[in-house]
């Protein structure tokens, strides 16, 4: 015999007092549609649908009206311009922006010390992950910047995207298996590779073994969506697809060549970041070939990770930091800093906004 579906619906219900004020409303100015209505003398209960929603207006309902959000593609011209309005039963309706323009905040720079022996808390967060924030001013909401550590197995993660200007997923410890869009099979990184997802771009995190990263978002607050549509992988591979202007990039750390860094007494490793975002962001991983000088760099958002060894900082002004595997700091521009007595294993995992910023021997 052929198998029974069993058909199921949700309404939320709102009140009213007088249905006949309402139907106007939520039919014209709202441009839902009417599904059901009862009893025909009189009505007491109506049923309207749209938008993705499905409400019961029922008279006499003991709930208290509520807020609806709206979201469209043009709200100046959804209803009339307006973008608050009240129902005849009391229900409010706020009309917004389907997709508002990402706004990057001004960053607030500060001088900013992050220990891993201070012990800041492990938090969980999306898909079971524990985050450690890195930043706890975020730079006025310029920047995010979490320690990531995510279980060992498989991830209940889901097919989503970040709207987002900039974002990197750097590993430092084990591994972790992720698909992206238009990016082929399973791409796995290992401690010292990384990714840029692209604003936009759908992905999912399958499976990891001892994995930590750091996970850089600008702006710091900024919305992850579900995509319950697309599938992935997808069957097309298109390596060079731009998402705003930036290209996903998988860069494997084995394979980097270092070059001298901007801080004579060190050199680095590009992971071409700086290129595949059209200079938004550079990446770089520095290690010591010799004794630092004093500098001052000139970008606006200089993030550094300790990855492996030790190091001290000392800036202008301040008592000289030890920092440790874990450890993290954010130098703003125009504060003079040196890199000193640093060890032989010393990796430094540095992320600078907007990328390769000027930088001044003193």
């Amino acid at each position: 015999m052929p198998e029974t579906r069993i058909q199921t619906r949700a309404e939320l219900r709102l009140p009213t007092q007088e249905l006949r004020d309402d139907l106007p409303f939520y039919t014209k100015t709202l441009k839902m549609r009417l599904d059901m209505i009862y009893p025909a003398d009189n009505p007491e209960v109506a049923v309207l649908s749209g938008h993705g929603l499905r409400l019961r207006i029922e008279k006499g309902a003991t709930e208290s009206p509520g807020t609806i959000c709206i979201l469209t593609e043009d709200p100046d011209g959804f209803a009339g311009g307006a973008r608050v309005l009240t129902a005849p039963n009391g229900t409010r309706v706020e009309i917004g922006d389907l997709n508002p323009p990402l706004i990057l905040p001004k960053t607030e720079h500060a001088f900013v010390v992050r220990r891993l022996a201070d012990q800041a808390p492990w938090v969980i967060g999306r898909a079971g992950m524990e985050y450690r924030d890195l930043i706890p001013t975020r730079l006025g909401g310029a920047m995010i910047a979490s320690h990531i550590r995510v279980p060992d197995g498989p991830v209940p993660d889901m097919v989503h995207f970040h709207k987002v200007g900039f974002q990197l997923i750097f590993c430092v410890a084990g591994w972790v298996d992720v698909l992206y869009e238009d990016q082929g099979d399973i791409r796995r990184i290992h401690a010292g590779d990384c990714f840029i997802q692209p604003p936009g771009i759908r992905h999912k995190v399958l499976h990891s073994e001892g994995v930590q990263v750091v996970e850089i978002g600008v702006p710091a607050e900024h919305v992850t969506e579900i995509d319950h549509e697309m599938t992935l992988p997808t069957p097309h591979f298109r390596p060079d697809r731009e998402w705003d202007g930036q290209r996903f990039v998988h860069d494997i750390g084995a394979e980097g060549v270092f070059h001298p860094f901007r801080i004579p007494g060190f050199e680095a490793r590009d992971t071409s970041i700086h290129k595949n975002t059209r200079g938004m962001a550079s990446v770089m991983v520095a290690r010591p070939v010799g004794v630092a000088p004093w500098t001052v760099h000139d970008g606006d958002i200089l993030f550094t990770f300790v990855m492996t060894g030790g190091m001290t900082l000392e800036g202008e002004g301040k008592d000289p930091y030890r920092f440790e595997p874990g450890d993290a700091f954010v130098i703003p521009p125009g504060m003079a800093t040196r890199y000193s007595e640093a060890t032989a294993d010393l990796q430094l995992l540095e992320v600078t906004l907007p990328g390769n910023p000027a930088t001044r021997v003193l």
